[in-house]
């Protein structure tokens, strides 16, 4: 994504006289960042996302800088004439990918959501958990610059959760905007750039701070570069906290659900860095000795995330 999405006096009602659902909305979404949207149900949340995914045109009011856009529907269509690898590999043609390119990217995205046993069953057959992982599927598998999540987590397993999770924190850090709406108030906590209320038909930016370490997990990355090395902008935008603790030794605060993406982008720099050590961060009153147990019990954990992250960077 290279320009900014921009909605300028944009209303939206549905009939010539209809009531207005939404009206007088101005909003602007950025490269690269993460933005909430909020309010209670009939409010107008899930029109404002078809606005911004393209599946709506405003009444009245304008939309600029459009970008490649994939959106996750709040009610997905399931009984399709289509197996789930089918389905996916017609999307991702569409989206402009070969059959071979959107074929693997398919079986890609089944395997990460938890879903490749039912790569070859009808659409129909799917359980309501696995039709949403095929919905979230053919939103991510061509890599879109804007993203449009509405309640894309509801009916997604813990794994399946993380997984969408972390394919937001890759989408943001690749310049991507990504837009969400979720009933669950601790998704992504702390992590958005903005959030916004829909309120009477009116979008109102929320201006309170959030203390993103207290509202949600997160992960410590130590970290080494070369003596002068400054940290790199993709670990540092992804962070909330970025110190450095000696020369050339950075500790990155990171939410859990970016600390893969944190990682790869560590390994990726030239020359890469190197991770000393990924922990939790502990309550400020916590003991140092209790530090030593927390770094100690992650530490297999981490040491097998760091692997295998490094084994992919020499592929």
């Amino acid at each position: 994504m290279r320009d900014d999405l921009r909605l300028e006096g944009v209303g939206r009602r549905y009939g010539l006289h209809g009531p207005w659902v939404l009206r007088g909305i101005d909003l602007t979404l950025a490269p690269g960042t993460l933005t909430r949207v909020e309010g209670a149900n009939g409010t107008g949340k899930s029109t404002l996302l078809r606005l911004l995914a393209g599946i709506d045109a405003p009444t009245e009011g304008r939309i600029t800088g459009r970008p490649r856009t994939a959106y996750v529907p709040e009610r997905f269509p399931a009984a399709l004439p289509f197996t789930a690898t089918g389905y996916l590999t017609h999307l991702g043609a569409v989206h402009g990918l070969s059959r071979t390119a959107a074929a693997r990217a398919a079986d890609a995205w089944l395997e990460r959501l938890g879903a490749a046993a039912y790569a070859r069953t009808p659409m129909a057959e799917l359980s309501k958990g696995s039709s949403q992982k095929v919905a979230v599927a053919q939103a991510l598998l061509a890599d879109p610059d804007l993203l449009v999540l509405d309640e894309a987590w509801t009916g997604l397993d813990t794994a399946a959760r993380a997984e969408l999770e972390r394919a937001v924190a890759e989408r943001t850090a690749a310049g991507a905007a990504v837009v969400f709406v979720d009933h669950d108030p601790r998704r992504l906590a702390g992590v958005p750039d903005a959030t916004y209320a829909v309120t009477g038909g009116s979008l109102n930016h929320r201006t309170e701070q959030v203390t993103s370490v207290a509202t949600g997990p997160h992960v410590v990355v130590e970290a080494e570069g070369s003596p002068d090395a400054e940290p790199p902008a993709q670990a540092a935008g992804l962070s909330t906290s970025v110190e450095r603790t000696a020369p050339g030794t950075t500790r990155f605060t990171v939410p859990e659900s970016h600390s893969d993406v944190l990682l790869r982008s560590l390994l990726g720099e030239r020359p890469p860095w190197h991770v000393v050590s990924v922990h939790r961060p502990l309550p400020k009153d916590s003991s140092e000795s209790s530090e030593s147990s927390e770094s100690f019990d992650s530490a297999e954990s981490s040491d097998n995330a760091v692997r295998s992250l490094e084994s992919e960077s020499r592929r």
